[in-house]
């Protein structure tokens, strides 16, 4: 992770992205493929793709975990930490979207615009 997210951070460096928009970006990003760490048991693999240009950057973050039920994603009643990482995702990125089929893998894409 700290890899994806130096690449991140210098590629927008580069483009002079705002630090509150990289900041945002690096937490999502973080976000994301921690929660592949955590929750994609016998993952092999996991990757992350950047699209980035001058007013937009695209991540999607996949794995070919055993999957999980998009719509049964949330904050979990047993722990006030599970389940907030994509909630923050989705705090501070837009067109953050989720498709998983069951042991195949995941992937979890976000989009940010930048002013």
């Amino acid at each position: 992770m700290p890899t994806v997210r130096r690449l991140l951070r210098s590629t927008l460096a580069v483009l002079h992205i705002d630090h509150e928009a990289q900041d945002d970006l690096e937490i999502a990003v973080t976000e994301a493929c921690s929660n592949v760490v955590r929750h994609a048991a016998g993952t092999e693999m996991f990757e992350v793709c950047l699209d980035v240009a001058e007013n937009h950057c695209s991540i999607d973050v996949r794995d070919n975990g055993p999957g999980f039920d998009p719509d049964k994603v949330g904050p979990s009643q047993e722990s006030s930490e599970s389940g907030r990482g994509l909630e923050l995702i989705k705090a501070l990125a837009e067109n953050v979207r989720m498709h998983s089929v069951t042991r195949s893998g995941s992937l979890i894409h976000f989009e940010k615009s930048f002013a």
